[in-house]
């Protein structure tokens, strides 16, 4: 997508919803690192490459995937406490701002009515954004933990337009994953596909 194209989505848009992960900040490598602690305790190894594409999956999709894959059956609750806390340990370490998106973020705070919209959990998403000084940018932070739902479902954005007052078709989303792109569209929700903005 072009720079002027973008340009007249945002000025047509009253409100805009960012996805988290990938899109507002890179947290694969944090992810993965978190992921792979937490698996070990099944005593499976998880590939990299495995769960890099399978990225912009809830942490109940993944579990199940690796549970397929493995022929395993993983205490998931422990499962999923081990990973946030191994996240949440290591944030500093490797968690980088996606300046090309974020710069849209800042630009429009205070102009725009805007929210994150993530099929994260609410204290990873919440500690990622604060951790990268974005956090005070959102008026709506929506994630999994809010309406129950993943991404490919429109859930999350739908209750993130709502929580901004606007009706869906007036948010403009922006999206990195096959889930997010989906669930936009089944929302009836413009979407931009930040894997293919230009370069500026």
């Amino acid at each position: 997508m072009s720079q002027p194209q973008l340009e007249t989505l945002l000025q047509a848009a009253d409100g805009l919803i960012f996805d988290c992960d990938g899109t507002l900040v890179d947290s694969l490598p944090a992810y993965a690192d978190a992921w792979r602690a937490a698996f070990a305790a099944s005593g499976k190894v998880m590939d990299t490459a495995w769960h890099a594409d399978r990225c912009g999956l809830c942490e109940t999709q993944l579990m199940e995937q690796f549970e397929h894959s493995n022929q395993v059956t993983l205490d998931r609750p422990r499962v999923v406490a081990t990973m946030r806390q191994h996240y949440l340990a290591n944030l500093s370490r490797h968690l980088r701002e996606l300046t090309q998106v974020s710069a849209i973020a800042k630009r429009f705070a205070g102009v725009k009515p805007m929210a994150v919209a993530s099929s994260g959990s609410r204290e990873i998403v919440l500690h990622s954004l604060a951790a990268l000084g974005l956090v005070e940018l959102f008026d709506a932070i929506v994630t999994f933990d809010d309406v129950g739902k993943a991404k490919p479902d429109p859930a999350i954005h739908l209750q993130a337009a709502q929580q901004l007052g606007l009706p869906p078709e007036r948010c403009l989303v922006f999206e990195d994953s096959a889930q997010g792109l989906e669930a936009a569209r089944r929302g009836r929700l413009p979407v931009v596909d930040v894997t293919r903005l230009a370069q500026p």
